[in-house]
């Protein structure tokens, strides 16, 4: 797996795909022209894209639509997960509808094939914390039920990676599987950045590749225990690092 651009449509070096990977888009009404701009450069680069939550700003039924107008003009298939901005108004499913009449494919414990040999499974994901801190159920109802929230995502995950069988393996998520790409954050709230109980299903099931966002100042990259890539693709920490609204990986 490497950094790679070419002609859209051509595949990369030894039969990899070219995927561009961004998550924290966090869409307004008045952000049509940008996210057009954006959609002419993923087409222009990449073979496949996938989006990691936070799409929109407030969950906005109206942000959904400017943001699915951008999309139908994709030239390349589009996966994506919701956030908590996506989710924080009640309205998911209408996100979900509104992205998906734009060919944009919403998973949430689901997976796909794209380009016939690239699997997707993705997540929302949830917080809770990272090894040995990770939070446990024990006290408060409150508590057990934030808790179960966190292992019923990661079972999600490990249902859809147990199901997906391709050639390429990746893995979406919002909240980050990983301690690495929280750090730039303020100390006191990586754990509410995501929790390593999603990286347990990786390491089971193997992934070639994991993008997440959510992490706005966090660290761009690092690795699952047993080695695999995690990429923070949140739209502020990239384009801070390196100028541009997208991560492009050959997968």
């Amino acid at each position: 797996m490497s950094a790679g651009a070419g002609a859209n449509g051509d595949r990369g070096d030894h039969g990899k795909r070219r995927v561009a990977a961004a998550s924290d888009l966090h869409c307004r009404p008045e952000h049509g022209g940008r996210m057009r701009e954006f959609v002419k450069a993923v087409n222009a680069e990449a073979e496949v894209l996938v989006l990691c939550g936070d799409l929109t700003d407030r969950g906005h039924p109206e942000e959904a639509k400017v943001l699915a107008d951008a999309l139908s003009g994709l030239s390349v298939p589009c996966a994506a997960v919701l956030g908590n901005h996506d989710l924080d108004r009640g309205a998911g499913a209408e996100v979900t509808r509104l992205l998906g009449d734009a060919g944009v494919e919403v998973l949430d414990g689901d997976h796909l094939i794209l380009r016939d040999d690239l699997g997707v499974a993705g997540v929302k994901g949830f917080m809770g914390g990272f090894g040995n801190a990770t939070l446990q159920a024990f006290g408060e109802g409150p508590l057990k039920a934030f808790v179960q929230e966190a292992v019923t995502e990661a079972l999600k995950l490990e249902a859809a990676l147990s199901q997906l069988d391709s050639e390429k393996r990746i893995v979406i998520m919002h909240y980050t599987p990983i301690l690495e790409t929280t750090v730039g954050e303020n100390v006191e709230i990586r754990p509410f950045l995501g929790t390593s109980r999603l990286a347990a299903p990786i390491d089971l099931y193997g992934a070639d590749v994991v993008f997440h966002g959510h992490a706005h100042h966090g660290a761009l990259e690092g690795r699952t225990p047993k080695g695999t890539p995690v990429y923070n693709v949140a739209m502020p920490l990239l384009r801070k690092l390196t100028g541009r609204s997208f991560l492009l990986v050959e997968v």
